[in-house]
């Protein structure tokens, strides 16, 4: 990846009435929130999830270090599944006041192109905007935000996009910064 450049947008939404959302997607899907904090099931989502796509920042990580993010009022973890296996989630980090930060998005490589990751996101803006409901004394959401980078998966900015969020910046970086992520187990990319 030498000479080559990491694009980074920083995309938001400062209305809930802009949301556009996405149809059903044919498979039938459940999106539950994961109420209970569970280092062991977020580490898992996000390696799940993560490993083709180079998310790195938390693989560090301790149990501790886990367990105390997720026991932050404001945070969320929904889970999309398909006939009770999880197909992606979405993580919402509601600490800073007045904004909601879509923290961690995506499908695991099975159920990519099914129309799950819009349906998925419809639920977790949704779920943004309404996060002081479920978490009395966060204030009022203003905002909610996201970004992705030319590191991820190829729909991701387009799904980003067509569910009414707009980019407000973006960055470019050589990828020599980008630390290399372990990416899937040897033999787990999809034939």
């Amino acid at each position: 990846m030498c000479g080559v450049e990491i694009t980074t947008w920083y995309l938001e939404q400062d209305d809930p009435a802009l949301l556009r959302p996405a149809g059903q997607p044919a498979t039938p899907v459940t999106i539950t929130r994961a109420e209970l904090p569970s280092p062991e099931f977020n580490r898992y989502l996000y390696t799940a999830v993560g490993g083709d796509w180079f998310w790195s920042d938390r693989l560090p990580w301790t149990w501790q270090q886990w367990q105390d993010y997720l026991e932050q009022p404001g945070v969320e973890t929904w889970v999309a599944s398909v006939r009770g296996t999880p197909a992606g989630y979405a993580e919402l980090d509601g600490h800073s006041p007045g904004e909601v930060e879509i923290a961690y998005f995506g499908l695991l490589s099975r159920f990519a192109g099914q129309g799950i990751g819009g349906h998925l996101l419809t639920v977790a803006l949704r779920h943004a905007w309404t996060l002081p409901e479920r978490h009395p004394g966060l204030p009022p959401v203003r905002r909610v935000t996201v970004n992705t980078c030319s590191l991820d998966g190829p729909a991701a900015l387009a799904n980003y996009q067509a569910r009414g969020m707009r980019i407000h910046r973006t960055a470019t970086r050589p990828a020599a910064t980008q630390p290399q992520a372990p990416g899937p187990w040897p033999g787990a990319e999809r034939p």
